[in-house]
């Protein structure tokens, strides 16, 4: 069964472009936002110990960012209002450069958000690593171009989004939303 939910728009991009930032400020204007589960897996990882993490089991860490983000999309299958996801399930279809798993390939298929997805280019003005996000610039502008090829490859539709102020974006995304 394929679940197809038109009024869930997923935010990718590489690492260090705000994605977050304008999640937050549609929240707070009354959206309803889901956080990225990639952090949470990360920090949950290191702090047992295990091996899920990008820079140990890239495809581990795929199989545990994606079980988590549909039981995200199948708790909330029966909303109706639009939500904004900071990355999604496709995040993982060949993420880090690993070949999909079985059960991320099932999942890109099965669970389908809407066909357009807001892609956020690189930005070296607020790009920074740290503790979880270990990629660098090249790395980051590497994932863009990823992204960008791989998304009509899974049935969407890539849609660049500005960089720049919060307002300025967060009316891009709302204007294009529907």
């Amino acid at each position: 069964m394929i679940l197809e939910k038109p009024n869930f728009f997923v935010f990718t991009g590489g690492p260090g472009v705000g994605k977050t930032s304008l999640i937050r400020r549609l929240q707070a204007t009354g959206e309803l936002v889901v956080e990225e589960t990639a952090r949470a897996v990360i920090r949950e990882q290191v702090d047992a110990g295990g091996r899920g993490v990008p820079w140990i089991d890239a495809r581990l860490f795929g199989d545990l960012c994606v079980a988590r983000d549909i039981a995200i999309f199948e708790s909330m299958a029966g909303e109706t209002r639009r939500v904004f996801f900071d990355r999604g399930i496709l995040d993982s279809h060949g993420g880090n450069g690993v070949p999909p798993s079985p059960a991320i390939i099932e999942a890109v298929r099965r669970y389908r958000y809407n066909p357009t997805v807001f892609v956020f280019p690189p930005w070296p003005e607020i790009y920074e690593t740290d503790a979880e996000r270990r990629q660098g610039w090249v790395e980051a502008e590497a994932t863009f171009g990823q992204i960008m090829s791989r998304l009509p490859a899974l049935g969407y539709t890539p849609l660049v989004g500005p960089t720049g102020d919060l307002g300025p974006r967060a009316a891009f995304v709302l204007a294009r939303a529907v």
